[in-house]
């Protein structure tokens, strides 16, 4: 397993990656066992002023005082599952990090996505930390930044059993989407790694 990182290097922004943070065995295993393990669904969230279905399933778990609010959302924490728990240890000691939650994205097919956003809310504190794991099908990622040029988007493939690691000052200066990709039959999971601070 080759779980060197990378640098990836984006103005004002801290991005590492490690293309095989698992390897091919373990990240095959971990998403057939998550599919299955986790209570995934379809929630309605409040975008441009109106509540619409999500393009994709989710799952919120995590420490009992990890709960999280997102685009008209209050998720409380379902208690961490075996499979989980295991991606939990390996992400926490490749970061060198502590996390106490995770959100579970299962995107069906190509047409599931996330649109453009910033994942910059007050439980998240000032440099939200988040650490993202794929596993299954291959997908674009693209990062934007909020001021300059608005054309001017990175792109990068996150593949099978990798990770992605945001840090800094990220979430202050770029939006990040996972756009769709027509005829892709394929599912991904992804799980964002999080740290929830208590309430002020």
């Amino acid at each position: 397993m080759n779980a060197g990182a990378e640098h990836i290097r984006l103005p004002g922004a801290s991005l590492r990656y490690w293309p095989a943070a698992l390897a091919a065995d373990e990240a095959d295993a971990a998403l057939l066992r998550l599919r299955e393990e986790l209570d995934w669904q379809q929630r309605e969230i409040l975008m441009f002023g109106r509540r619409c279905p999500q393009p994709r399933l989710v799952a919120w778990y995590g420490e009992p005082e990890a709960r999280y609010r997102y685009s008209g959302l209050q998720l409380e924490p379902l208690p961490w599952p075996p499979g989980l728990v295991e991606l939990r240890q390996r992400v926490e000691s490749l970061c060198g990090l502590s996390f106490n939650g995770v959100l579970a994205n299962l995107y069906r097919d190509g047409r599931d996505h996330m649109g453009w956003h910033r994942d910059n809310e007050r439980e998240l504190g000032p440099d939200p930390v988040l650490a993202s794991v794929s596993l299954g099908a291959e997908r674009d990622f693209q990062l934007r930044p909020l001021r300059g040029e608005p054309r001017s988007i990175h792109r990068l493939r996150l593949g099978h059993g990798s990770l992605l690691l945001m840090a800094g000052a990220t979430q202050a200066h770029y939006q990040h989407r996972l756009p769709r990709r027509p005829g892709l039959q394929q599912a991904r999971i992804n799980l964002t790694f999080r740290r929830i601070l208590p309430p002020d």
